[in-house]
């Protein structure tokens, strides 16, 4: 069991990725991991992004597009559920 932090798609990556350009993808994995390392220093990362109010769902700009995020701080977890790419990408 990991005590640290970590980030992951839900329900999966082939839900939430599957056909996405190769730099959207991992422009989205790079930011989810820098939040990771934030949180894993202290730092409150429910309120970076986007969204109606601290700690619900988040919206973050990459690569030209936008992914949706949650953290859940009891879990340790930073979670990807919907990344949306630029527009020529579509």
């Amino acid at each position: 069991m990991t005590t640290g932090w970590c980030w992951e798609y839900d329900p999966d990556h082939a839900h939430v990725a599957a056909g996405l350009p190769e730099r959207v993808v991992a422009e989205v994995e790079r930011l989810a991991g820098q939040l990771v390392e934030l949180a894993s220093v202290g730092v409150d990362v429910g309120d970076f992004g986007n969204g109606p109010r601290p700690g619900g769902l988040r919206r973050m700009d990459a690569a030209g597009g936008w992914f949706y995020f949650l953290v859940a701080p009891r879990a340790r977890l930073i979670v990807v559920t919907r990344i949306i790419p630029p527009f020529d990408a579509l």
